[in-house]
């Protein structure tokens, strides 16, 4: 997978294969994560809590309460490098958008802090996950959840019909950071948040790192710098901006919750 990065859809196309074949471990009992190896996810057990303390990707940043009543293939097929749900506030009644949802943790976790009266839609391009995504809402009862086919640069939600966006580790991976800026201001309502998690990289990252297929698809080679996320979030009508690092996951790049707010 390792070679240069060429064209926008082939990025897309080469991350679907990778998150596709995820999922086909999920299908197979067995965890994966985001990061350029398996050793990434600080674990190599075939059970979803059997990773070691010293997880940086992966089902274990959730608090056990969080996880504990979700379905297993929920959390064998978290991929992310945070829990942006627990950093988002929540509310009832709020209506909540997942970028990049994957298996659906947490579209799921968002479904039971809106409530009844709130919704939590979960945007992904893989079926393999939307397949795993749906199954999971079955086993979880949760009738406040859909989970649609798109891209996260191309949102297949309204104008102005979204309380909070919220991604685990997923902005990293489009090869069009502006469209998927731009995109989340267009959905949320004014006043909406953006609340993610995703990984951040450090100024210094080198070229050789950068040009690297199986670093960018670990979610490592295409992330942007805490400049570069104030800048395009920015550009995109957002305010307020903040990015807060909450632990290293590479060398040269942490994993961070990113902030902002869609003007009144």
């Amino acid at each position: 997978m390792a070679g240069h990065l060429k064209t926008k859809g082939g990025i897309r196309e080469t991350v679907r294969e990778r998150y596709a074949e995820a999922a086909r471990s999920v299908e197979e009992g067995r965890a994966s994560c985001c990061g350029p190896s398996e050793s990434s996810c600080g674990c190599g057990a075939d059970v979803p809590d059997a990773c070691g303390d010293e997880a940086v990707f992966g089902s274990q940043l959730y608090e056990l309460d969080d996880r504990e009543d979700l379905p297993d293939a929920a959390k064998l097929a978290s991929l992310g490098c945070g829990n942006p749900t627990a950093v988002a506030e929540l509310h009832e009644g709020e209506t909540v958008l997942d970028l990049g949802s994957g298996g659906g943790i947490d579209v799921l976790l968002s479904a039971r802090r809106v409530g009844s009266t709130g919704r939590a839609y979960g945007v992904d391009m893989t079926d393999e996950m939307l397949e795993i995504a749906r199954r999971n809402q079955r086993e979880a009862g949760l009738g406040n959840v859909e989970f649609l086919k798109g891209t996260i640069e191309a949102v297949p939600l309204p104008a102005a019909t979204v309380d909070v966006i919220i991604s685990n580790c997923v902005i990293n991976l489009s090869g069009d950071k502006p469209a998927v800026f731009a995109e989340a201001a267009r959905v949320l309502r004014p006043g909406g948040r953006f609340a993610v998690t995703d990984v951040v990289a450090d100024p210094d990252m080198d070229d050789e790192t950068r040009r690297d297929m199986q670093q960018w698809t670990g979610c490592i080679a295409g992330a942007l710098t805490r400049d570069e996320f104030e800048r395009e979030l920015g550009a995109a009508g957002f305010t307020d901006v903040e990015v807060i690092e909450t632990h290293r996951v590479h060398e040269h790049a942490g994993s961070a919750i990113i902030r902002a707010r869609r003007p009144e």
